[in-house]
């Protein structure tokens, strides 16, 4: 077995998260990243698995270097997130986490939420998070996270202080538990403001659920979508795929999402990420690599989806993503466009950054349409195509044992602090071994 250096970086040991200089090599139909710690020794992680080669999905961007940074360069990347202007992409999505309560235990938490006592950020603390974000990333999309955001009864008030404030998109990542049991709080969303709803949906099947999230949830999952369609709310299914657990699920869950389109957006899959909340120090054959879930994705719904029609993002890293956009057609996805040579060209990283944020702000987004409501020709070719839009995609988000500072200075997923700061999203989450945190909860904040 030959290897062949890709490209060089840097990481983090994953024992006390100092810098390392780190390789990744293409070994046949796998890539590595390979580094070692003077004192912790060396690491191997695989990072990508499969057919399309990790040295052609990678694109060549002409970067966008942040305009109005709030911390000064010192340490260097990672340790000085706050955004610094070493950073190369704008904010996309803006997280604020509301809660660090929750009404679930999963085995896998990015957060490590729990159903306890802790203290909720007050509304005056969330307002100025919000003017905080606008300050540094304008109004780019938000996602109100935890936790899980739905335990806080003034959740409407939290949205519509969003929307007052200009920004053109607010999401909440859920579990969808409140949403199903409680239809007047959806309604009171719904009339906040509220655009979407970032629905864990891990299958179709109660056994994974009970494996993950520790009870049956399919059924709550269910009316948690019907009840966002009786509101008009989008809907994405955001699976965790879990090598042995729910692989094998892949094609049911977007086969269901076609089923309930247009409430239904999109499915966006998550690869298991072992940082916050997890049982164990990973091996290779418990990660699944993005190319593999491309491949999952083209064999279970038996072609539909061919590979050539999901991309390499035009925002974020190209090791961190892919997405393919899709018209429904008799309950067949037709691609809108496909992929031809992904690393021609420079791209500028702010344009894909704009083009992301309008996607998700138009796509992702749901408006019943009125029964007797009267549209002209031409408004309803749009209805239709908007109705008919679906989209598939999935983001890799890393960890100590395979995080790439590449992709961390190019990340536009952005968690807000109670201090006002932005912290990519990976940093912001990222444990070393014994689950302790490099910004989450620490004093580097």
């Amino acid at each position: 077995m030959t290897s062949n250096p890709v490209m060089q970086t840097q990481s983090l040991c994953p024992i006390c998260l100092r810098k390392l200089d780190a390789f990744i090599v293409e070994e046949d139909n796998k890539a590595l990243m390979l580094k070692t710690c003077l004192v912790h020794g060396s690491f191997e992680t695989i990072v990508w698995r499969g057919k399309t080669p990790i040295h052609e999905w990678i694109r060549t961007k002409e970067r966008a270097y942040i305009k109005n940074p709030r911390t000064q360069v010192d340490q260097g990347c990672p340790y000085d997130c706050g955004l610094c202007s070493e950073h190369r992409q704008h904010t996309c999505t803006a997280l604020i986490e509301v809660t660090n309560r929750c009404n679930l235990s999963c085995r896998f938490c990015f957060a490590d939420a729990m159903d306890g006592k802790n203290k909720d950020p007050k509304l005056q603390q969330l307002q100025f998070q919000f003017e905080s974000i606008l300050k540094t990333s304008g109004k780019c999309n938000i996602q109100l996270s935890g936790g899980e955001p739905t335990v806080r009864d003034d959740l409407p008030q939290i949205v519509r202080m969003g929307v007052e404030l200009g920004f053109p998109f607010i999401q909440v990542n859920t579990n969808g538990i409140r949403m199903a049991k409680d239809e007047a709080y959806v309604k009171a969303l719904k009339e906040a403001g509220l655009n979407s709803i970032f629905l864990q949906f891990d299958g179709v099947d109660d056994a994974i659920y009970e494996h993950l999230r520790g009870k049956a949830l399919f059924e709550v999952k269910c009316k948690a979508i019907e009840n966002c369609r009786k509101f008009g709310i989008g809907v994405v299914l955001v699976p965790t795929i879990v090598p042995h657990v729910n692989v094998c699920s892949i094609g049911e869950i977007i086969r269901f999402g076609i089923d309930h389109s247009p409430t239904v957006r999109g499915v966006h899959f998550q690869p298991v990420s072992y940082f916050g909340r997890i049982p164990k120090a990973p091996k290779d054959e418990e990660r699944i690599t993005l190319p593999e879930v491309m491949e999952h994705i083209c064999a279970q719904t038996d072609g539909m989806v061919s590979l050539e029609s999901m991309q390499p993002p035009g925002c974020e890293n190209a090791l961190c993503s892919f997405h393919g956009n899709y018209l429904i057609e008799e309950g067949v996805l037709k691609p809108v466009n496909k992929r031809s040579c992904c690393s021609s060209g420079n791209e500028k990283a702010e344009v894909g950054a704009e083009k992301a944020k309008a996607f998700v702000a138009r796509n992702w987004s749901y408006e019943k349409q009125a029964p007797d409501a009267k549209l002209s020709d031409w408004d309803a070719i749009l209805s239709t195509i908007y109705n008919n839009a679906f989209s598939i995609s999935g983001m890799a988000f890393q960890d100590a044992w395979n995080v790439n500072l590449e992709r961390i200075k190019d990340c536009c997923i952005h968690v807000s602090t109670l201090e006002g700061k932005l912290i990519p999203f990976c940093a912001y989450n990222l444990t070393n071994n014994e689950g302790e945190s490099l910004y989450r909860g620490s004093k580097r904040l």
